[in-house]
């Protein structure tokens, strides 16, 4: 899209052969995206009647005119849409997942009760899958790793009767009692919301629609949530149309997107199935399942960012007095490796670094064709652990035989730990400026940023354009082969 957009600029006025110029380049990236053929000529056709005889804003170019009506119109593509399960009061709510085998139903399951923990509600994990072998076992796992380490202090519960698990055909009446004693146990026990992990197959069959119909006609779920895999490509959006038409399920779960996908089922399942994105899976942790927001997901496709979901990452990860107390010391100027470590560990616990930067307007196209490599800051962590106290309190006192037994223990070179020394001491001045100085030292910073500074970069930790050193703590990125 971005070429596409690109051929606009210098236009005085977007016009009819230059709309459908720029629409050509954006068909064939939505078409390699794996995007649905009648979702793509439905898309480009919308966007080239809305862009068609347009004047250009006051002070935009073509080329931010048309990103306008792109943005729009991927909007709404995939929603709009209310991304949060619709709770009944009395409770509980009662959830249905379902899928096909390997979309990572039950790994969602126990996300989806972390994010329902994180949201005050108490939950009850249901293990009606009596088809897979450990099925059972795998949830109940999950389940109590959620209830000890996800935040919130909401209950979560599991009910599993791994005794009916039975062969193949037996086991549907089965499931179908397994989740309707769930349901009674979450009534007597007060939870807010009971979570029902269905059986799935390799493929759609009669059986397999038949048990799901059983099960909801036997408990009548306030929500039914379908579990889509967005690596499948245009099979899964087949497979959803076909859940769709049968169970009409009134959300779906797109996992996997943290993954080397194309992405084109985030646009097409909406458009296909009727049915809307509620959450994303964005990576293996019992945080990553994300509200789906497609003014947010638009923003990325587009390259301009998701700066509000990144705050709201921070948030959660950010104690407030911690934060303000850790201001104070930056404007002070006593901000130390301690500190840098603090912060460091922080932001790892928002995500991966390339999810993160992704999110950062003008960076997510750039992240298109990198690596990000963790390791890196791996090796930060081991040198500034491998200091003394005394040394991360004032690190001025590092000099040549403190720097050799450091990059020693750390199992780093020497040139290593200087640039990580020359790092902390710019990110400590870039810092005192930003919190002391006002308006003005903000721009000193700025400038700083964008000249590159004494870093050899535009941002800390970032290799200067067409550098394909990988290793160290300032080289975090390495170019990815082309297919």
């Amino acid at each position: 899209m971005s070429s596409a957009l690109k051929s606009l600029s210098g236009q005085g006025r977007i016009t009819e052969k230059n709309v459908r110029d720029a629409m050509v380049d954006v068909r064939r990236g939505l078409l390699e995206a794996d995007v649905n053929l009648k979702v793509v000529d439905d898309f480009c056709a919308q966007v080239t009647q809305d862009a068609l005889g347009e004047d250009v804003m006051q002070s935009l170019k073509p080329g931010e005119q048309m990103v306008h009506i792109v943005h729009q119109r991927l909007i709404e593509l995939m929603g709009p849409v209310e991304s949060h399960i619709p709770f009944v009061d009395p409770g509980p709510t009662i959830v249905m997942v379902c899928g096909l085998q390997g979309t990572g139903k039950t790994t969602t399951c126990g996300k989806l009760a972390a994010w329902c923990k994180r949201n005050g509600k108490s939950v009850l994990v249901a293990a009606a899958d009596l088809q897979r072998p450990a099925a059972v076992e795998q949830l109940r796992v999950i389940t109590e790793q959620v209830a000890s380490e996800a935040r919130g202090n909401a209950k979560v519960g599991f009910h599993g009767e791994p005794e009916r698990c039975a062969a193949y055909g037996e086991a549907i009446g089965e499931a179908i009692t397994v989740c309707m004693n769930a349901v009674r146990v979450a009534r007597s026990k007060r939870y807010d919301v009971v979570l029902l992990d269905t059986a799935g197959r390799l493929h759609l069959n009669d059986d397999l629609m038949g048990e799901l119909r059983g099960i909801q006609h036997a408990v009548h779920p306030q929500s039914m949530l379908l579990v889509v895999d967005a690596m499948a490509g245009q099979d899964a959006v087949t497979a959803a149309a076909a859940f769709h038409a049968q169970l009409e399920v009134d959300g779906i779960i797109l996992t996997k997107l943290d993954s080397d996908t194309r992405g084109g089922a985030a646009l097409s399942v909406k458009a296909v199935t009727g049915a809307p994105i509620r959450f994303i899976g964005t990576g293996e942790k019992f945080e990553d399942l994300e509200a789906f927001h497609p003014d947010r997901m638009a923003g990325r496709m587009l390259g301009m960012g998701d700066v509000v979901s990144l705050v709201e990452k921070a948030q959660d990860e950010v104690d407030e007095a911690e934060a303000e107390a850790m201001a104070q010391k930056m404007a002070e100027g006593h901000f130390t490796m301690d500190d840098f470590l603090k912060q460091i560990k922080s932001l790892r616990r928002m995500g991966s670094m390339k999810q993160l930067l992704g999110m950062l307007p003008g960076v997510g196209g750039m992240m298109k064709n990198m690596d990000v490599d963790e390791g890196a800051l791996d090796q930060v962590e081991s040198m500034a652990n491998s200091m003394t106290p005394s040394e991360r309190e004032d690190v001025s006192t590092m000099n040549k035989s403190r720097v050799r037994r450091v990059a020693k223990g750390s199992g780093a070179g020497q040139q290593d730990v200087n640039k990580l020394l020359k790092q902390f001491g710019m990110v400590k001045k870039m810092s005192q400026q930003m919190a002391g100085g006002g308006m003005k030292g903000r721009m000193q910073m700025a400038k700083q940023l964008s000249a590159g500074g004494a870093m050899g970069g535009g941002m800390p930790g970032l290799p200067t354009k067409g550098s394909t050193k990988t290793s160290g703590p300032n080289h975090g990125f390495k170019k990815r082969k082309k297919r």
